[in-house]
């Protein structure tokens, strides 16, 4: 017979019938005396906790990061310090707009985030698949995450929602073309690429600063499901992305991506002819080449899905010495809105969590709060304020980083930037084949199905802007397809 621990209550209480309630006679009613009852079911209607408002359905894993070239000429941050050396760290990966319930098949956005667990805290590199987003301001964001979700009186999906605010958004246009391409719908995150899509900065032992683009390349390469195979998949499984990492990693097919890095410089960023600070804006490699920097492996499943991937937190404000931030003003919202997030769905002390906990030493003022269930300053209480002179945490002017150029020429040279949110669009269009054409022209002319006539003809203007050719071929798409 095999041991087993025995079963006690909450507060440590052996329990000794766990399947019948205490009631008044054979027949009820059921007696509030009956604590365990009341407790096991109070319990049970707080087991949710409010799910992300967007990335909400994910996928996770644990591994490691190994730096396999040295990029020290730029960055200080001691998980890059010596080639050769491994980082533990947590991915997450996600679709955007659906919710938990959501079929991992669907065409959307996927998150690609990472938390490296360093000597110097947690850096977080919170991005997504695709190298630019929708918009290039944070004021935007809420709005166009609305039309994304479900329209208030049908509680259904609104793709007139969707295709009136791009169309009166010609920023958006080069996430559009990406998403409406074969990349917009992957057939499992092993064969996507990640990337930090927003523009951060390093900065060097001599507090030298360039600015920096993150990319992750899958090593697996790239699959995609057509429109079509993606409906039959979803038929069979609306779980497709998590039976596969799941099943992968189980089986010792570990996925893999190349860590690459690419660098500008601030006098290069003045005389950049668009403004490397914008969402919507990649870096042409030809002028700004990757920089190889390691490998990121995914080899350990979750034991427990809930406590290590959903109450798993990402910030880009999660950053260590020698990583820092950029005048890119969406970079510059999600500072402040993804912790807010978090203290809302996970709680104060959200960071305190074990997925989320740093491996290295923790010293703050933050006291008290809902769930304080960590040390809270009893080994010197009159240290709880700084500055102080009771030998309490002090601050390390060393890795202060020098400040943003948010006046002078940079600043300037944002405003004079004439946006030009067409031409890197019209590049990715005129590097597709013509097959990858038709079915982005097929894909878009699906997607605007129901979609009233004066929103296509706007949104039709800007892809003639791009480029003639992939005007006429939504135009003919269209057509072909019929509402």
């Amino acid at each position: 017979m095999q041991d087993h621990k025995t079963m006690t209550t909450s507060a440590g209480a052996p329990v000794g019938d766990n399947q019948n309630s205490l009631s008044a006679g054979p027949r009820g009613p059921v007696l509030l005396e009956d604590y365990q009852l009341i407790e096991k079911l109070a319990h049970q209607n707080r087991e949710r906790i409010p799910e992300r408002v967007v990335h909400a359905k994910g996928w996770g894993a644990h591994g490691t990061l190994t730096i396999t070239h040295d990029i020290s000429r730029y960055s200080k941050a001691k998980v890059f310090a010596k080639v050769g050396q491994q980082v533990p760290m947590l991915a997450r990966f996600s679709t955007v707009a659906g919710e938990l319930g959501a079929a991992d098949a669907e065409r959307d956005v996927r998150g690609f985030s990472l938390k490296f667990y360093t000597d110097e805290g947690n850096w977080d590199m919170v991005g997504n698949n695709t190298p630019v987003f929708f918009i290039r301001d944070p004021s935007k964001f809420p709005d166009f995450i609305h039309t994304q979700k479900r329209h208030p009186r049908t509680n259904l999906r609104s793709a007139t929602a969707a295709w009136d605010y791009w169309s009166l958004s010609p920023e958006s246009l080069h996430q559009v073309t990406i998403l409406m391409s074969d990349r917009g719908l992957p057939t499992d995150v092993r064969h996507i690429n990640g990337y930090g899509s927003h523009t951060y900065s390093l900065i060097n032992a001599d507090n030298e600063r360039v600015w920096c683009k993150f990319h992750f390349k899958t090593v697996q390469g790239h699959k995609h499901f057509t429109d079509a195979e993606a409906a039959e998949i979803v038929g069979r499984s609306r779980e497709s992305t998590q039976e596969d990492l799941y099943g992968a990693i189980e089986n010792g097919d570990f996925p893999r991506w190349n860590f690459f890095i690419q660098v500008m410089t601030e006098d290069q960023a003045r005389q950049a002819p668009f403004n490397p600070f914008d969402l919507t804006k990649v870096w042409p490699h030809g002028d700004y080449p990757l920089i190889e920097v390691g490998q990121i492996e995914l080899n350990r499943n979750p034991a427990n899905y809930f406590a290590e991937v959903e109450q798993a937190a990402f910030s880009p404000a999660n950053k260590v010495p020698g990583i820092g931030f950029s005048p890119d003003k969406v970079l510059q919202g999600r500072l402040f809105s993804y912790p807010d997030a978090h203290r809302y769905r996970l709680g104060t002390h959200y960071e305190a969590l074990p997925v989320n906990r740093p491996t290295c030493p923790v010293a703050h003022y933050h006291k008290d709060g809902p769930m304080r269930f960590f040390d809270n300053g009893e080994d010197n209480p009159d240290a709880y304020y700084e500055p102080n002179s009771f030998g309490g945490p002090k601050e390390d002017p060393s890795v202060v980083e020098p400040p943003l150029p948010l006046e002078g020429d940079a600043w300037r040279h944002n405003h004079r930037d004439g946006n030009d949110d067409y031409a890197q669009p019209r590049a990715l269009f005129e590097l597709m084949n013509s097959e990858q054409q038709g079915r982005l022209f097929g894909n878009i002319a699906r997607h605007m199905q129901g979609v009233p006539s004066h929103i296509k003809e706007r949104q039709l203007g800007h892809f003639e802007k791009c480029h003639p050719d992939y005007a006429a071929g939504v135009r003919e798409a269209i057509a072909r397809i019929g509402d």
